[in-house]
């Protein structure tokens, strides 16, 4: 309170809130009164008081305060609502204004500049003895009158004799306080000689400024203001912020519903503004129609409780940005809207611009500068990006201009140019595929829609698919192939697309979308007058339908597939492709159908080897290495069904090696993975472990199959299983189970085998935890006579016969082969028989010898299934030396496991090698040996 003076109440009123720093107009807004009045009751007490100004008046006031020791003046707005996150932010900013006397926040509209501002000064206003002031530079358009405004700010007239800029400096000489200038950018050209004049008169004065551009002085110190974090592995302030405005509208949000904010909140780059205008609209669109408006974000973020007219909608944030540009930059921004991704200044001015890449860049630095453009430098480059609204609002612009048309069309041909060039690119093209591959699917996604502009959709969609498929976006490329089918004017375009398509879909294990392509495909092939084509293409879908009945969800009916061999061969003629295609559905269709699926294996297997030779010698005769692949797995097909496992296993052999020459398209990729998992498959079954692992590895190591580890492993698990190599079974369990749990955890019958495996090897360590688990995942693949009838009874029977109970082992496997023949063929036949056979010994059966002498003629030729059989006898025998040397053999073949089993079952110092060997591959000790064993052996 002042006194000696006498001064009415309205006056007194006044003069306190002049203390507090506020402006006139904030004064007549507290008192409801006038403008014109406050001034009128400030001009009374300037006369009154007897003091030259506005600062003066506010240190009369203020003066009983500060005597009683209250804290400095802190000008500063009220937020209406809370500031959310930013704990990073504000301590850098604090940390650099603290070192240095100028520093300029910067950022594009929306991000956050001021609230960050007025949050890091309110948290430092205790550290500046004389305050913190903050100045609103919004209505300022004048550069001239950038001084004027501080000035008011601080309660300053105009003194005689001196600018404003002189005022100010004077007011604040000998001050130690903190000047934030918001919104600088509009008059940065009075901005920066006034900054200079107060830093260099005021050595103890701060000034923090906010500005879309920096201010571009030697002595600046620079802060991007980042968009708020996105989810990562920690928190987002970018969710939180949304959740806690959707809350203080009374709308708050469930913990499950944080992935659909997540996707809205990264939609909108973390944007501040955009993500609270978002949450306005929340309550009346919901999460759902939120995700669906943002196709259109500048037409649904309008609205919400701003004082500030450019900031009550995201369009007129950026219209203050666009009115600042040069008309040049402008357009520069506008057009390089259409860019879905980063973006560098060679390919800007190669499809959008037309100029050279120097005036390019140098526009470009331009927007970059106002905070238009992202700017992120990398090995490749430097790279540009606008902000997901910034595109739509240049977007925008282009069409209001009737341009877009022009800038899209240039954009589609540098992407046209961009994909040709990578399909022949043999050095670092993985990397800038990934760089373009956005604006390839932007452009074709734009190209497709244009009736004009078909034929160049049509190349882009096949150069993308191609390119997918060579960087393993297999998904993807099915898409683009597809897509590419749809816009090909000439159907025998149609039907080459839809072949290759058709050929993905088989290495993604997409059954029933094979069958479909290659039936539109035939289709296709007619319509444009190729009839052998047409016929090839259904014989193809025919034979699939058999040959790879595994990858189907649905088997298509037999009648239709048998309609579709007899319709092939109508259309054939004496066409050689056609004709293989033919000969190959009628061997792997017709003879699986009336022949050996029917009934006992010796049920018209001659007819069925062959019609499968005849399709490997028409095959042969046409070059078609693809061709002669696929009826080659037809003819192991008939030499399963016919028990001759070492036949199978030469001719995947032979699969093998003629593909080892092939391209890796995708027909040919897809050949090549299903040859070598038949090669390991029949590996398996003939006794190569080493074999067997070889061909697994180079499977699992395929780099088409590094996003399906699941598929890729399991074959090599089943092989390092039976070798007993455990460590190598848990590593690469581990993966298998991750991938497969990646995908959705599939219920495929394929893996049910390594699964089996996993969960056995778990058994012989007595892990009975890890047991549990794995068989869960089994119970999660269903039912299958598989497990049931073929590698279930062989796993089983090992870890049975590890324990010591051969006669629950020979119980597992009561079923004599020739009843479960169908499923034993393959792999499993020489397993089980050998198995059983082991287990009737030494659970003392007395069919023993009958069982030794008929496994031994099945299994002669087999190294491990061989070995077993031939222990099994001199157990029988009791021959001892002829049982160490099974142990050789089983080392020379690979298996470790049995290895060490037969030096258990010698007994004595043997069995304690055994013993040690079992720990070394990290299994428990094996169970007690049958009674009349150890009476033999004297154990």
């Amino acid at each position: 309170m002042v006194t000696g003076v006498e001064i009415s109440p309205r006056e007194a009123e006044v003069l306190e809130l002049v203390g507090a720093h506020l402006s006139n107009a904030e004064i007549a807004a507290r008192l409801c009164i006038s403008v014109r009045t406050v001034e009128s009751h400030v001009s009374s007490l300037l006369r009154k008081l007897e003091v030259p100004d506005r600062r003066a008046l506010a240190q009369r006031a203020a003066e009983p305060a500060r005597a009683g020791g209250s804290h400095p003046a802190q000008v500063l707005p009220a937020p209406l609502t809370s500031f959310v996150g930013r704990a990073l932010e504000r301590g850098e900013l604090t940390d650099l204004f603290k070192k240095h006397r100028q520093v300029t926040a910067v950022g594009p509209g929306g991000v956050g500049k001021t609230r960050l501002a007025l949050a890091v000064a309110a948290e430092a206003a205790g550290e500046y003895s004389d305050g913190v002031w903050f100045v609103d530079l919004v209505p300022v358009t004048d550069p001239a009158a950038v001084a004027a405004s501080v000035a008011g700010a601080l309660g300053l007239g105009e003194q005689p004799g001196r600018g404003m800029t002189e005022s100010v400096v004077a007011a604040l000489a000998d001050r130690h306080a903190l000047l934030v200038l918001d919104n600088c950018e509009q008059v940065r050209d009075g901005v920066v000689p006034f900054v200079e004049r107060l830093l260099a008169m005021c050595p103890r004065v701060t000034v923090l400024a906010t500005s879309r551009a920096r201010l571009m002085v030697p002595f600046e110190r620079v802060y991007p203001v980042p968009p708020l974090s996105l989810p990562d592995d920690g928190e987002s302030d970018a969710v939180a912020l949304f959740m806690e405005r959707a809350a203080a509208v009374g709308w708050p949000l469930d913990p499950p519903l944080r992935d659909q904010v997540t996707s809205i909140c990264e939609r909108l780059d973390g944007m501040p503004l955009a993500i609270e205008l978002a949450a306005a609209r929340y309550p009346t669109l919901g999460l759902d129609g939120l995700t669906a408006a943002l196709s259109h974000p500048l037409r649904m973020l309008t609205g919400g409780s701003r004082a500030d007219d450019r900031h009550r909608s995201v369009r007129a944030a950026l219209d203050w940005s666009h009115a600042l540009l040069e008309p040049d930059d402008r357009a520069l921004l506008h057009r390089v809207s259409v860019f879905a991704a980063p973006f560098t200044a060679s390919a800007a001015a190669a499809a959008v611009t037309g100029a050279e890449e120097w005036i390019t860049a140098d526009g470009l630095a331009r927007l970059a500068e106002q905070s238009l453009l992202v700017v992120r430098a990398s090995p490749g480059g430097t790279g540009y990006r606008a902000l997901e609204t910034i595109r739509q609002y240049g977007t925008e612009r282009l069409t209001e201009a009737g341009e877009l048309a022009d800038a899209r069309a240039g954009h589609l041909r540098w992407c046209l140019a961009v994909a040709a060039d990578l399909a022949v690119a043999r050095q670092d093209w993985r990397a800038r595929f990934d760089q373009v591959a956005d604006e390839l699917r932007a452009a074709l996604a734009w190209a497709a829609d244009q009736p004009e502009r078909r034929a160049d959709a049509y190349r882009l969609a096949e150069h993308l698919a191609e390119l997918a498929f060579t960087r393993n976006l297999i998904g993807e490329s099915q898409q683009r192939y597809e897509q590419a089918a749809a816009l090909a004017d000439d159907p025998a375009a149609t039907a080459s697309m839809l072949r290759r398509a058709a050929a993905v879909a088989g290495c993604r294990m997409r059954g029933d979308d094979m069958y479909r392509f290659h039936r539109a495909a035939a289709d296709a092939a007619r319509r444009s007058g190729d009839t052998a084509g047409a016929a090839c293409d259904l014989a193809t879908a025919a034979t699939n339908a058999y040959r790879f009945s595994g990858k189907f969800e649905r088997i298509p009916p037999q009648q239709e597939v048998i309609a579709l061999v007899t319709e092939a061969g109508a259309l054939a003629g004496d066409d050689p492709a056609a004709q293989a295609a033919v000969a190959l559905a009628e061997a792997a269709v017709l003879a699986d159908t009336f022949g050996a699926a029917q009934g006992p294996p010796d049920n018209d297997v001659p007819k069925t080897i062959a019609l499968a030779e005849r399709a490997v010698g028409l095959a042969h005769r046409t070059g078609d290495l693809l061709a002669e692949s696929a009826a080659l797995d037809a003819l192991t097909g008939a030499q399963s069904w016919a028990g001759d496992t070492f036949a199978v296993a030469a001719t995947a052999r032979r699969r093998t090696v003629l593909l080892s020459s092939t391209p890796g398209d995708p027909a040919g990729t897809h050949e090549l993975i299903d040859a070598l998992g038949t090669a390991t498959e029949a590996a398996l079954g003939a006794g190569d472990l080493p074999g067997a692992r070889r061909w697994a590895r180079q499977l699992a190591d395929h780099p088409l199959l590094a996003e399906v580890g699941h598929r890729a492993t399991s074959l090599l698990l089943v092989a390092e299983t039976l070798a007993g190599n455990t460590d190598e079974v848990l590593t690469f369990s581990v993966r298998f189970r991750e991938a497969w749990k990646r995908v959705g955890s599939p219920t495929r019958s394929y893996l049910g085998p390594a699964v089996a495996g996993v969960a056995m090897i778990h058994g012989l360590r007595d892990d009975h935890d890890a047991q549990r688990e794995w068989n869960t995942v089994l119970n999660q693949l269903g039912a299958m006579p598989e497990h049931t009838y073929a590698y279930g009874p062989v796993f089983d029977a090992i870890q049975l016969l590890h324990r010591g109970q051969a006669g629950q082992a020979l119980e597992r496997m009561a079923p004599e082969p020739g009843d479960v023949w169908k499923w034993l063929t393959w792999i499993w036949l020489h397993w089980y028989v050998a198995l059983r056979a082991e287990a009737t010994v030494l659970a003392g059966s007395p069919d023993a010898g009958d069982r030794l002498a008929e496994a031994r003629t099945i299994v002669s030729g087999n190294p491990v299934a061989a070995a077993v059989v031939e222990r099994a006898e001199a157990l029988f025998h009791d021959d001892r030396e002829r049982l160490l040397a099974t142990a050789d053999a089983f080392d020379a073949a690979g298996c470790r496991y049995q290895s060490a089993r037969t030096m258990v079952l010698a007994g004595g110092d043997h069995a304690e090698r055994g013993a040690a060997a079992f720990a070394g591959l990290g299994l428990a000790p094996p169970g007690p040996l049958p009674a009349w064993l150890l009476n033999r052996s004297g154990g």
